[in-house]
């Protein structure tokens, strides 16, 4: 029976460390590599979201008056890859995790007034367009950043901007 215990309390907390790298859910990528593979492979731009997921009160607000929504869930499945790029204070991240998301702080550093900033881009990393937090919930902030996309390609070809 402790064997049993020990083994439960082990899957536990496995899922609670691994938790955090599921970022805000769902489909959210935390591998830019693995967001530009699906851009390219979708045609769909790069949803950015520049987080500080657990001390950052407006990127709290954000994911909990939009991304956790389902309306939000359904624009963003339709519309773009979603990448989190978290800068944590006291959430445990892998090492590569975090040299990534500095390295991409470093490259956009130019465009990230604060956070939230979710950046929209190409697959090849061009930024075209910026938004942040906006009061509203999921419908005002889908209609206006839906005026930040450029028209799409049927999936399975890269949109050229």
């Amino acid at each position: 029976m402790k064997h049993l215990t020990h083994l439960a309390a082990s899957a536990v907390f496995a899922l609670l460390v691994a938790a955090p790298a599921f970022g805000a859910g769902d489909a959210w990528l935390t591998s830019y590599d693995a967001a530009v593979k699906q851009a390219k492979k979708t045609g769909k731009p790069i949803m950015a979201d520049f987080t500080g997921s657990d001390w950052c009160t407006w990127c709290m607000k954000l994911h909990q008056e939009v991304f956790s929504k389902p309306e939000f869930k359904k624009w963003a499945a339709k519309n773009v890859i979603l990448l989190e790029v978290d800068f944590p204070h006291q959430t445990p991240q892998a090492k590569s995790l975090v040299d990534q998301n500095m390295r991409l702080e470093r490259k956009y550093h130019d465009v990230l007034p604060g956070f939230p900033t979710v950046l929209f881009m190409n697959a090849d990393g061009t930024v075209f367009g910026k938004y942040g937090y906006d009061e509203g919930g999921p419908d005002r902030w889908t209609h206006m950043a839906s005026r930040l996309l450029p028209l799409q390609k049927p999936a399975g070809k890269q949109a050229k901007m």
